[in-house]
């Protein structure tokens, strides 16, 4: 009877130390799973350009308002919006009456002046005759050289008065100073006006500009001094070359954005003041890396993506900065350099310091 207790002390000992030992090689291989095999690509940095459009208008580079530099009212406007007007011509008048009269006075006064000057030089050349001789004193020959230079200095006086009023008379005519299109009349026949108040807008034929409103971040990636391709917008064939020719040195303060001047070279006919163009730039967004759009994942809500340390074959999650979306690739900007490992394919079942196993590598 005791034998067989015995017996089964041993057997009950020799099953507890089977399932002991069954236990201890199930945890030794838990310990030690498989490397999960992954695909990824070894990265590198390169530059991307993209090519920006914006729309704009067309407009002179320079644009003169012309107004008369005397008040008066308005008798003629001898031209209207989209006329053509050449250097010299006459584009308004003024009422003239005023300043025939000043003029005629200051003749008058001219006239009367330049007698009593005769007047006067000839008694100075007698005196100076008879004080040579000693025929007349000497206070008197002063005296007429006094009148003499008294006369001549109105005279002088009148002559400048009369060259004011001819100046006077030939305001009342408003001339065009070089070839360009009348864009705007800003005073009607009939209508007094003040000097200097402008009465017709004139685009000076020296030049087009496409005007561009331009975000400040896309402003500060734009080069040094870019080659810009403008076209109408109604028909992309007619196109033009432009350079930067003046940047707004201050932000619109309702859309925030700075006004851009593009000089246009030799510009079409086509390409008339006010059409609508769309400008077109190569940007430069710096060094960038590409990885497939597979290999994206998030942490924390932000973008990020697995890292393969090399030598201990784990992986890492790493967050990143993109730049661009694409349904094949992603632009990432931040937080990758070159010759980084990333994972392409597997990345769902991946937790971090997990040993992989690659299955392909490349750029």
């Amino acid at each position: 009877m005791d034998r067989l207790k015995g017996l089964q002390r041993v057997l009950v000992l020799a099953v507890g130390a089977s399932l002991l030992l069954a236990a201890c090689g199930k945890k030794a291989k838990q310990a030690e799973p498989e490397p999960r095999p992954v695909r990824a690509v070894t990265v590198a940095p390169q530059g991307v350009g993209d090519a920006v459009s914006l729309t704009g208008h067309v407009e002179a580079q320079n644009e003169a308002n012309y107004a008369f530099r005397i008040g008066g009212r308005i008798t003629e406007r001898l031209v209207n919006v989209g006329d053509v007007v050449q250097p010299g011509q006459v584009v308004a008048r003024l009422d003239p009456q005023h300043e025939i009269n000043a003029q005629r006075s200051a003749q008058a006064a001219l006239t009367s002046a330049r007698g009593q000057l005769t007047v006067a030089r000839n008694a100075y050349e007698r005196q100076r005759a008879l004080l040579a001789r000693g025929f007349t004193p000497r206070a008197q020959y002063e005296q007429a050289e006094q009148g003499y230079l008294s006369a001549q200095s109105q005279a002088d006086d009148a002559e400048a008065r009369a060259r004011i009023a001819d100046d006077q008379l030939s305001f009342t005519e408003l001339k065009a100073d070089s070839a360009g299109t009348v864009t705007a009349r800003r005073a009607e026949p009939g209508e007094v006006v003040q000097p200097g108040q402008p009465v017709i807008t004139v685009a000076r034929k020296d030049g087009r500009d496409a005007v561009f409103d331009v975000p400040a971040q896309l402003l500060r990636s734009l080069p040094a001094d870019p080659d810009i391709r403008v076209s109408l917008t109604d028909d992309p064939a007619i196109t033009a070359s432009g350079r930067v020719r003046e940047v707004a040195p201050q932000a619109d303060p309702v859309t925030r954005t700075f006004q851009v001047r593009v000089g246009l070279i030799n510009p079409p006919e086509a390409m008339r003041l006010g059409a609508t163009v769309t400008g077109t730039a190569q940007v430069d967004n710096g060094p960038v890396i590409e990885v497939p759009a597979s290999a994206l994942t998030r942490i924390d809500g932000k973008p990020a993506v697995w890292i393969v340390d090399p030598a201990a074959k784990t992986v890492s999650l790493r967050p990143v900065g993109v730049v661009r979306y694409t349904p094949a690739n992603v632009t990432v900007d931040d937080g990758l350099k070159e010759n980084d490992i990333v994972v392409t394919a597997g990345v769902q079942a991946l937790h971090p310091g997990q040993k992989v196993r690659l299955l392909g590598a490349g750029r």
